[in-house]
């Protein structure tokens, strides 16, 4: 393996390893600033314990999360300076300002939110949470704006041999970069409901404070069916984008070699990308993919033998991380639809609770998928159109590049066996007790 494959295994083990974290964060911020609310609103004693026992799965997370997420940034001065020297100017400022500003500010209000309890009133301490959700919002959109960028880079000049950014606005206010942010935080949103309705439900199953995880369930359930179906429709126009800025990859998620009208979806699909064709072709809808990316199911698409070989992403898994990512989507709408039947009578529903227990992993995986499709369809561009990946890499040795890699693996798999231990190991304990603690 040379130093660019490693250095794109580093940055992807670095990246999906954080990515763990930080939808979970997102998500659950939210949640647990409407449960205070209610419990200032109400002065329920039950939503002051959902409160802290969910805040407290809350900070674990967020604690593994900025750990990984320090480290991720370094790799633009270690594996891709020459990345960092070109477009410094652009996406070091995007995402200096999300350090400066949101996740600093998210950071110090934690801590607040932490020490307050006694020291705030009830008013100023849910307050403190909703501020904590909107910081972690906001880091998000200059994370997501940066990565926008490098998908479809406007408001540039090239100056010197670099990038430079003559348009702030156009940057920010991009169609790309907005329906990334909503896709990508509502994803999260999904991911953060699903693993409330899971832990809750299995609690229910034991029937262990029935009121609690039943409001929990509750609760979390309209979050997770609002935003799965936000998600669809995000991800329906995100398609629109991504046929009209990376026709390649839009041929790489849908298996699509011959540029043709009335272009189908295929529900499976098998590529040989050696041979060009599809080995297996299941599930045929002819004309969808021309309507879903062109309003208009006689459009012309085009397929990947339109463009060279060495510029096509990997078919084989964009394709089923797409597909995937796909079929996930509709079945967290199945589920929480199903639920929303099932909300008034969840203890009498053993099986739907079981599931629900059983698809805690499911909106990780999506989650990570995604990132498979928009990071690995990309190539072979770090920066679509501008830079290749193969130019980014810095000037260092294979074996430095490896030995790292083997080092983060390690780190981060213990890292990972221990936060997802605590997350566990408090979300199984007594939510009585956390109302003392």
């Amino acid at each position: 393996m040379d130093v660019v494959l490693l250095s794109r295994l580093q940055f992807a083990v670095a990246t999906m390893f954080h990515f763990l974290f930080v939808p979970f964060t997102l998500g659950l911020s939210f949640l647990v600033a409407y449960m205070e609310t209610r419990y200032v609103k109400t002065g329920d004693e039950t939503y002051l314990r959902m409160t802290k026992f969910w805040g407290k799965l809350f900070l674990i997370n967020f604690a593994v999360g900025v750990v990984t997420g320090i480290t991720l940034e370094f790799q633009f001065g270690t594996n891709w300076s020459r990345y960092s020297a070109f477009v410094g100017d652009i996406f070091g400022s995007l995402l200096a300002i999300e350090a400066t500003t949101s996740f600093f500010l998210e950071s110090t209000l934690i801590g607040v939110w932490i020490f307050g309890w006694k020291k705030l009133s009830k008013k100023a301490h849910a307050a403190v949470m909703w501020l904590i959700a909107l910081a972690s919002t906001f880091s998000a959109v200059w994370i997501l704006i940066a990565n926008a960028w490098m998908q479809n880079p406007v408001g540039y000049t090239i100056r010197d041999g670099r990038a430079e950014l003559v348009s702030f606005t156009a940057a920010l206010m991009q169609k790309w970069a907005i329906l990334k942010f909503v896709h990508t935080v509502s994803a999260a949103y999904v991911l953060s409901a699903f693993f409330v309705m899971g832990v809750s439900a299995y609690h229910l199953l034991k029937k262990q404070k029935i009121e609690f995880f039943t409001r929990s369930f509750r609760i979390a359930l309209v979050f997770g069916l609002i935003f799965s179906l936000v998600v669809v429709i995000m991800g329906d126009l995100n398609g629109v984008v991504v046929a009209e800025k990376q026709p390649t990859k839009l041929a790489a998620m849908e298996s699509l070699w011959e540029t043709t009208t009335k272009a189908p979806v295929y529900l499976f699909t098998l590529p040989d990308e050696e041979n060009e064709r599809n080995k297996i072709e299941i599930g045929a809808m002819p004309g969808m993919l021309s309507f879903l990316v062109k309003h208009d199911i006689n459009a012309k698409v085009q397929g990947l033998k339109d463009f060279p070989r060495e510029e096509r992403p990997p078919v084989l898994l964009t394709s089923f991380a797409f597909k995937g990512m796909v079929g996930l989507g509709f079945y967290f709408i199945l589920a929480t639809i199903f639920g929303w039947w099932k909300r008034n009578r969840l203890v009498d529903s053993p099986k739907y609770l079981k599931l629900m227990l059983l698809s805690i992993p499911l909106p990780y995986i999506a989650c990570e998928l995604g990132w498979i499709v928009t990071e690995v369809g990309r190539q072979p561009w770090i920066v679509y159109g501008l830079m290749k990946t193969s130019d980014a890499v810095s000037p260092i040795a294979t074996s430095q590049v490896l030995t790292t890699l083997i080092a983060f693996i390690l780190v981060y798999g213990l890292l990972g066996v221990t936060g997802f231990y605590l997350i566990a190991k408090n979300a199984l304990k007594d939510p009585e007790l956390a109302i003392d603690n």
